[in-house]
């Protein structure tokens, strides 16, 4: 299996940071440049990726993103033999003498986690915990003994030395979301955890106006909406996140759609991307579903 990862550059102008964001991106620093990895946990679509990539570019290390699946084993972590190579020598100077020597090797590809131990990169775990806490724990030796363990390697090292400059950092969803196992004890121990919630209506309309250019009313319709809609989730899982009303923003936006709470127009639109999650969460009909968002819209005329 083939880990998903990949090397980001980004942006850092894209992200858009209130106070809050500021104050937890350097603290956070702070607690990377002395040593310990960093863990924002958080629910679905708070930002939490934004968060740790803005904090890997601030180490000014290429960076390495990693996502956490139920099928991740060391053999993606730290790697395995992909095949083999075969060379041939054949020599024929002596007419009659005939030598043919050929040689076959194991091609040996490291795995992301090993290359990063190697080369001082940032490692960026996107969801460790979708991850199965037998594959998390050869991030013991990593954070504690500073040592990669080579399990499976035909090496006379038994494991490599964490280079200097590696960090890393974690983000997770808690534990009731589907398809997340609860991390162990051992691994939380060694991590300093952050939480990472949604943010409040003038945030989320902030960044609604700087990442998609909207005007402020057009943007606090649509933050007042989502944000309403929170309210009535309560403590119930699956609350909209701030990526549905960029979803919103966007889509209005590039379809000359006004951002009215009356149009009617705005309202299908908000319907369209809104409906699934409120009958999963409130465990409503979807005609429910559908007039609530409908009249929740017309508030925010």
């Amino acid at each position: 299996m083939t880990v998903l990862s990949e090397r980001i550059t980004t942006n850092n102008n894209a992200f858009i940071q209130d106070e809050l964001t500021k104050s937890l991106l350097s603290r956070s620093l702070r607690y990377v440049k002395t040593g310990y990895p960093v863990h924002f946990t958080g629910p679905s679509g708070s930002g939490k990726t934004s968060i740790a990539i803005a904090l890997a570019n601030k180490l000014k290390r290429p960076v390495m993103v990693m996502h956490g699946n139920h099928e991740l084993d060391n053999k993606d972590l730290i790697g395995s033999f992909s095949g083999y190579t075969s060379s041939k020598v054949v020599d024929q100077y002596v007419r009659s003498v005939y030598k043919k020597d050929e040689t076959v090797t194991e091609s040996w590809i490291d795995g992301r986690l090993l290359e990063a131990v190697k080369k001082g990169y940032t490692l960026i775990y996107d969801e460790f915990s979708r991850s199965s806490p037998a594959t998390n724990n050869i991030f013991l030796s990593v954070l504690e003994e500073g040592v990669l363990p080579l399990y499976g390697l035909k090496s006379k090292r038994p494991y490599v030395k964490v280079h200097p400059k590696f960090k890393v950092i974690f983000t997770s969803n808690p534990d009731e979301y589907a398809g997340v196992y609860q991390t162990q004890d051992a691994l939380l121990d060694r991590l300093i955890t952050l939480h990472v919630g949604y943010k409040n209506k003038e945030q989320e309309a902030l960044i609604l106006r700087e990442k998609l250019g909207v005007e402020k009313n057009e943007a606090h319709i649509i933050s007042n909406l989502v944000q309403d809609l929170r309210k009535e989730f309560g403590k119930r899982k699956g609350n909209p996140s701030l990526r549905l009303s960029i979803q919103i923003t966007k889509i209005a936006k590039n379809d000359d759609i006004p951002i009215k709470g009356s149009n009617q127009d705005f309202q299908q639109l908000c319907i369209d991307l809104l409906s699934h999650s409120v009958v999963q969460g409130l465990e409503i009909t979807y005609e429910d579903a559908n007039d609530l968002i409908r009249e929740l819209c017309k508030k925010t005329t």
